[in-house]
Order: structure tokens, then C-alpha cells, then sequence
């Protein structure tokens, strides 16, 4: 389909399946040229290249996933462009996908100056996209947030690393546009940053890429702290099962004492040998107990804790 704007300026066509004799008619025989229509076919990978070679006829081709399902990795939305100052073309791309509104989409292109800045309206309707759903990573991640210091257990463990893995999608999805804004710049030269689209989708993805970062910051902090609750709670299981093998240990070594089969043990043929061997055992245990108190040795590892504490 032809769309054309701005008084003819610029074209875009609109190819929903890739028509190969068609756009083999449309678009110039350039270096690379192959490779694109290769990856029309593949439908697997990014894919970003440029032609500079005729000054004023400066093109910029290749293929961006636009959408990623967190899940599956087969699941993804990928388009194709061509684009040159006269016309740009789209292969494959879905405008349900962003929810966007068509109409408000070519108002906005009638007031671009060329297809370069038209292209650069469809990346930020791409952009927009991804702060609507980052906007709902963010709800998830402030109530993952509380829900750490609530109930803290591995299913938590978990869940922050399935948002980690999240961020890092997100990430990927938004560097190829990064690596697009550079190529838009190498080939149209400064004259991209007067175009008011172009800039646009500059901001959103600095806008984009500071809130990832941020988010990456809270998930490390919530990793690292995750990490020094496990340690202490392991060294609290050690230090409790130290102390309770010292404070049985009289117990062990009295029973081994008299489980042996001598035939001379006096204390068997005493009155109140079992009452006395009680008595010396607990007096042993508390004598030990008392020890280690006096050390500093015990803590409060055998304190009750109070719920909703991390070292609890």
C-alpha cells in the first residue's frame, strides 16, 4: 500500500508480505541488498545496514524486533524497512501490535519534511509502546519490592530474577533503535537533530534507557540483599547447630561412658547411681550453656524472632 504525504514530498509504502518482485522494483540495487531479502524470508534477527556511497542518495536498510514475548523466545513481532529521504518501506509491521492510532499516526507523518523523519515517528510509536508496558514492570517490581520484606523465601529468590530476566529483554529490544539513531546520524549527518521526530525519539530513548538503568540498580540491590540474608541465615543455622552439638555433648560423652561393658563400673551397684549420673549430666550441660553465654558465644540465636524481618 502507498501512503503519500506533505504535499507528494515523500512516500511510505506499506507491504504487509513481502511482495520480492515488487520491492526488488521499488528499492535501489545496493550493497547488501541480498542480505535484506534474505532476512525478509528468515523473519529471525535484527539486521541494520547503510549505502553512502552517492551523496544526496543515502540508504538506510534492514530488520528490527519490535515486540518480545518474556516467555517464549519464538514469540516476537519483527518488521523490515527501507528508507531513503524520497520514501521509506515497511514489510511486516503490525500496527496492532502498538495499539496505536492510525489516523493520529498519519496527521503526524503530514507534518514530517521527509521520510527519514516520517521512519523516525514510527520508531517513537514503537517507544511510547514500551513505556506504557515498562510503566507496568515498574508496578510489579514496587510490589515485589514489599513483598521481599513480607515473605522472604525462595519463591522471592525467584521472582527477582524472572524480573531481572525481563529488564535484560527490555534492554535488547531498545538497543537496536539506539544502534538506528547512530546510523541515521552517520548517514543524513546533523541535519537529523533539527528534525523534531528525530529528537523525539532521541528523548524517549535516553527516557527509556534511564529508567531501565534504574530499574537494573533496584533489582542488584535486591539481589545483593538477598544474598547477604541467605549468608546470614546459613551462619545462623551453623552457629545454632554448633551450639546445640556442645550443649549435648555431656550427654554423648556420660552415655559413652556408662554404655561400656566393664566388668568393674561402681556406679551400677550405687543406690542412687541414676539419680547422680542425671544430676552430673545436667549439671555438665548447664555449666557449658553458662560458659558460652559468658563468652558472647550464643547471640541471639536462640531467641524467637518477631515476623516481617529480613533477619528473622
Amino acid at each position: 500500500m502507498k501512503h503519500t504525504f506533505n504535499d507528494n514530498k515523500w512516500m511510505w509504502f506499506d507491504y504487509e508480505d513481502g511482495d520480492q518482485q515488487e520491492l526488488r522494483e521499488l528499492v535501489p540495487n545496493s550493497p547488501g541488498y541480498e542480505n535484506w531479502f534474505e532476512n525478509i524470508n528468515d523473519r529471525k534477527t535484527n539486521l541494520l545496514e547503510l549505502d553512502t556511497q552517492t551523496r544526496g542518495k543515502e540508504y538506510i536498510w534492514g530488520s528490527l524486533i519490535y515486540q518480545q514475548d518474556i516467555e517464549d523466545k519464538s514469540e516476537k513481532n519483527i518488521f523490515h524497512f527501507w528508507i531513503s529521504r524520497d520514501f521509506f518501506v515497511l514489510v511486516d509491521f503490525d500496527f496492532s501490535v502498538l495499539k496505536a492510532n492510525p489516523v493520529a499516526i498519519h496527521k503526524q507523518m503530514n507534518q514530517a519534511e521527509n521520510a527519514v523523519e516520517g521512519f523516525f515517528i514510527i520508531l517513537g510509536e514503537i517507544l511510547v509502546s514500551y513505556l506504557q508496558k515498562i510503566d507496568g514492570y515498574e508496578e510489579r517490581l514496587h510490589d515485589l519490592l514489599w513483598e521481599m520484606k513480607e515473605h522472604n523465601n525462595r519463591e522471592i529468590l525467584e521472582k527477582i530474577y524472572e524480573n531481572r530476566h525481563e529488564l535484560l529483554v527490555w534492554k535488547n529490544l531498545v538497543v537496536p533503535i539506539v544502534e538506528l539513531r547512530f546510523v541515521a546520524e552517520e548517514a543524513y549527518g546533523r541535519e537529523m537533530h533539527e528534525k523534531t521526530e528525530f529528537t523525539r525519539v532521541v528523548t524517549r530513548v535516553e527516557r527509556i534507557r534511564t529508567l531501565l538503568d534504574e530499574y537494573q540498580h533496584a533489582i542488584d540491590t535486591m539481589v545483593n540483599l538477598e544474598e547477604v540474608v541467605s549468608t546470614h541465615r546459613g551462619n545462623e543455622i551453623m552457629k545454632t547447630l554448633t551450639v546445640m552439638t556442645i550443649l549435648f555433648t555431656p550427654v554423648t560423652a556420660w552415655g559413652a561412658v556408662w554404655g561400656m561393658n566393664f566388668k568393674v563400673m561402681p556406679e551400677l551397684e550405687w543406690k542412687f547411681g541414676y539419680a547422680f549420673a542425671g544430676v552430673l549430666i545436667l549439671a555438665s550441660t548447664v555449666g557449658i550453656y553458662y560458659y558460652l553465654k559468658k563468652k558472647g558465644w550464643m547471640g541471639d540465636i536462640l531467641r524467637v524472632k518477631k515476623k516481617n524481618r529480613f533477619f528473622g
